[in-house]
């Protein structure tokens, strides 16, 4: 049965027979699996994050190709995760609190130091591509598959129409520069102030608007929405959100570790 449908690709449940478990099957689109370029770089891709083993990551058993409708197709076979993304909680505008949203944070971050040392970066990190399972444990999904598609170098077109919204992008991806961890610690403090405050940093008319904020615009402070966002929260995501990576948080650990000096009341 099918999941879901994303920008890139559909999700279906099925049963591997070898070793008797249900897992979830990500088909690419067909219209993308027609470039021969983007094909070798999605299996490849999938097989280096095949490779992360991680308790707040999406595992990846397996990767090929299948024939639909006379066209080869590339797939990526994963776990199979109970659960809901961070879109479908705020969609239903369930803003976790703000010590919640730091502790979701934090599993996000934890799954990023292990890619990052890995040597993986996500590049599309957002609410619909992070799930809190029915126990409440955090997990990540869909490594590298932004890049599988576009190479480091995308343009803005590319990026608003096929990765989706724009909301979560670093400066350096909006303008197509080189992409490094970093960029993900800014789209991480994206997801954080959106879980924050039930609204991303950026907000425009068009992706190419909301794209121009990201390198141009400074944020408001989170408190600005909710006066129950300490002074300390604040700073956080502000950090996460500066726009030259060089003044940005340095490491996923660098920042998971000011999250728990918050959430252990820590100045």
């Amino acid at each position: 049965p099918g999941l879901c449908r994303g920008g890139m690709a559909e999700v279906f449940a099925a049963e591997d027979v070898r070793l008797g478990r249900t897992v979830a099957v990500k088909l690419l689109r067909a219209d993308l699996a027609e470039d021969p370029v983007s094909k070798a770089r999605f299996t490849r891709e999938a097989q280096s994050v095949a490779g992360l083993n991680h308790h707040a990551i999406v595992a990846v058993y397996d990767s090929g190709e299948d024939v639909v409708g006379g066209q080869s197709v590339p797939y990526i076979v994963m776990e199979l995760v109970e659960g809901r993304t961070i879109r479908d909680l705020l969609i239903n505008a369930e803003a976790p609190g703000p010590e919640q949203a730091l502790i979701i944070v934090s599993g996000v971050l934890e799954a990023l130091a292990y890619s990052h040392q890995h040597g993986i970066v996500h590049r599309d990190i957002k609410p619909a591509n992070v799930i809190i399972t029915d126990s409440g444990a955090v997990k990540v999904m869909d490594f590298g598959i932004a890049r599988a598609l576009h190479g480091a170098q995308s343009t803005m077109t590319q990026t608003g129409m096929v990765m989706g919204t724009p909301q979560y992008l670093s400066p350096e991806q909006a303008k197509g520069e080189q992409v490094d961890a970093r960029s993900d610690l800014y789209s991480t403090g994206c997801l954080l102030y959106e879980l924050l405050t039930v609204r991303p940093p950026f907000v425009g008319d068009s992706p190419v608007a909301v794209a121009y904020q990201h390198v141009r615009e400074e944020p408001q402070a989170p408190s600005v929405f909710d006066p129950e966002i300490t002074p300390v929260m604040d700073a956080i995501v502000l950090k996460a959100l500066v726009k030259d990576p060089n003044y940005r948080y340095q490491s996923a650990d660098e920042m998971r570790a000011d999250i728990e000096a918050c959430l252990d009341g820590q100045p």
